[in-house]
């Protein structure tokens, strides 16, 4: 694999892991977008809990909400809305 593929590569999983936080974090369409604080708490728990499941933003979020009772305060309290 060359490094070029892996740079891209990563890139496309970080914005998708953004993605599917701001859907995580949002209780509808027409809610606010995540803030960078959210975001920010929530990122280790996607990677320790629910890193298989990216770059699918819809099963990150159901893998959150699954994992509720494991999150970390920070991002248990983002999705106690």
């Amino acid at each position: 694999m060359s490094a070029k593929f892996r740079r891209r590569w990563a890139s496309a999983n970080r914005a998708n892991l953004a993605l599917a936080l701001t859907l995580a974090t949002t209780g509808s369409a027409l809610a606010a977008v995540a803030t960078p604080e959210q975001k920010k708490a929530c990122m280790p728990d996607v990677y320790r809990l629910c890193a298989s499941e990216i770059p699918n933003v819809r099963a990150i979020t159901a893998c959150l909400r699954r994992q509720k009772a494991s999150l970390s305060d920070a991002c248990r309290a983002v999705f106690e809305w």
